[in-house]
């Protein structure tokens, strides 16, 4: 393995490492002020920004779970207009 391969696939594995790192962060109980929430938002742009150049598919992967973290959670509150608790 040349080092090109070596530093590549460190690289891969502490981008895992940071992603495992930003879900934990990401919980709702971790990112309750807008403050909180834009530092999530620019740690996922920076993650994907690294992540696009890897080949490694669990890189990918996570990326793909740190973008879902973004999206709100959408809730029923009604179903023909009568309220869900």
């Amino acid at each position: 393995m040349g080092k090109l391969a070596t530093i590549d696939l460190a690289l891969d594995e502490m981008l895992v490492n940071l992603a495992a790192i930003v879900l934990r962060l990401s919980k709702p109980e971790v990112t309750r002020t807008p403050e909180a929430r834009r530092a999530l938002l620019q740690s996922v742009h920076q993650y994907a920004v690294c992540a696009a150049r890897s080949t490694d598919p669990r890189v990918h992967e996570l990326s793909s779970q740190l973008e879902q973290t973004l999206k709100p959670n959408l809730r029923i509150v009604a179903i023909d207009g009568v309220k869900v608790t």
